[in-house]
């Protein structure tokens, strides 16, 4: 054997010896914590097997190998993540399982993860209460168990996760009250309960200086609105609950909100003037309430930042308030089915078909169901099928023909139905 060969095979053997060194100090340096696959270990065992697809996350999952060590391999594809940690080991930090429908439930596990981040499970089928377990994520940021099948209350352990800031429970059956220890997750910025069957009246929530988003609709929460909102509110809805009672006075305070939905309750008292010159406001939605009366504000609705505004399926009386129509950027107003009278505002009409450079058109303008009367405005006249959403159905106008796509589906009211109730105002 010559001498340039012999050179050439110690050569090879040196690069083989280095390449298989530095797979095994690689796997050295990424073991995962023993608790950490325990936990894994657990979560999985804990799923019905039927439930795990093939080519899902957790059919990649494969403890004959470290979780996270798997950058040479096809186990441990997806679903969770690891980080380096000062104590020498990698941590999981992450779990985010695919939605494929795993089904079994949460407490087959103690959530014993002390550096988990992130735990998001939605869109499963994950059954049983929430453990109260997961109140040892100390650290975690987001827990999202949207879209599972899961019952109970709400453990009130959950209010020690002090970093939280993302709470997604929403589209369970959990019942219950909303826990009042909730105003202990003072990092907290979305929370999402809603489609539930949570009951009860809803807690002092004002201590949430960073609360964002809320989202409480579609349960069965009484009593009235809460005074203590966190000032942060960016959206808030509670639409299709049981709440009852006037608006409170304060809600020009949430000087952020651009949101407001309070539909479907039980509402009553005026509609306040704050809510037509709110700094913020762009989206207002009070229908199928029980509100009597519109407070006209000083500003005329000049200031108003609403771009949409819903006031359908209500009890409002009066003439129809023709403030609404000068608001500058309000594109979609719903006035149906209350029990307004007068005339049609001319400022409806100009905004509906006269175009602006400096204030939006009406793109949506129903207001059927009232008792309006008079002629129809001359502006309307000309609009054309598709060039705005509009409906004048069932009022007292003095002729509302079905050639004029705004009377189509449905009559104006009778003569007798209309003069029996607004007698001094028709002859």
């Amino acid at each position: 054997m010559s001498k340039n060969t012999c050179n050439l095979n110690l050569s090879l053997q040196y690069l083989l010896s280095m390449i298989a060194l530095s797979l095994l100090l690689l796997k050295a340096d990424s073991r995962t914590h023993r608790g950490d696959t325990r936990m894994l270990r657990d979560l999985k065992q804990g799923l019905n097997p039927k439930s795990i697809a093939l080519g899902s996350c957790l059919s990649s999952w494969d403890f004959s190998v470290d979780p996270c060590d798997h950058i040479f391999g096809d186990k441990f594809t997806c679903g969770f993540r690891c980080d380096w940690v000062s104590s020498g080991l990698f941590r999981v930090t992450e779990i985010t399982l695919d939605p494929v429908g795993y089904s079994g439930l949460l407490s087959s596990t103690t959530w014993n993860l002390p550096y988990l981040q992130t735990l998001d499970v939605s869109d499963n089928s994950f059954y049983g209460s929430i453990p109260d377990s997961i109140s040892n994520l100390t650290r975690l940021r987001r827990l999202s168990l949207s879209k599972n099948l899961l019952s109970g209350k709400i453990p009130i352990s959950l209010a020690s996760l002090r970093q939280l800031e993302e709470l997604y429970i929403d589209n369970n059956s959990l019942h219950g009250p909303i826990p009042s220890s909730f105003n202990s997750l003072v990092s907290l910025k979305r929370l999402e309960i809603q489609e539930n069957n949570l009951s009860g009246e809803f807690p002092d929530l004002g201590a949430l200086k960073d609360l964002n988003y809320l989202d409480a609709s579609d349960n069965q929460i009484s009593g009235e609105i809460p005074s203590t909102l966190p000032v942060s509110l960016i959206e808030l809805s509670m639409r299709n609950n049981k709440l009852q009672g006037k608006l409170p006075d304060n809600l020009g305070d949430l000087e952020f909100l651009q949101v407001l939905d309070l539909s479907h309750n039980e509402l009553w008292g005026p509609i306040l003037p704050v809510l037509f010159y709110h700094p913020s406001l762009q989206q207002l939605t009070l229908s199928h309430n029980n509100f009597t009366f519109l407070q006209v504000p000083g500003t005329m609705g000049l200031t108003s930042n609403l771009i949409a505004l819903d006031l359908s399926y209500n009890d409002l009386r009066g003439v129809l308030p023709g403030f609404l129509g000068s608001i500058p950027q309000l594109s979609a107003l719903s006035l149906e089915n209350n029990k307004f009278t007068g005339m049609i505002p001319t400022q409806y009409a100009l905004k509906v078909a006269v175009p602006r450079s400096n204030t939006s058109s009406f793109e949506r303008l129903l207001l059927g169901g009232n008792y309006l009367f008079g002629p129809i405005p001359g502006p309307l006249m000309g609009l054309k099928p598709g060039s705005a959403n509009v409906s004048l159905v069932d009022n007292c106008l003095y002729t509302c023909p079905d050639a004029f796509f705004f009377c189509q589906g449905g009559n104006q009211k009778s003569l007798v139905d209309c003069k029996k109730r607004f007698k001094p105002v028709i002859p």
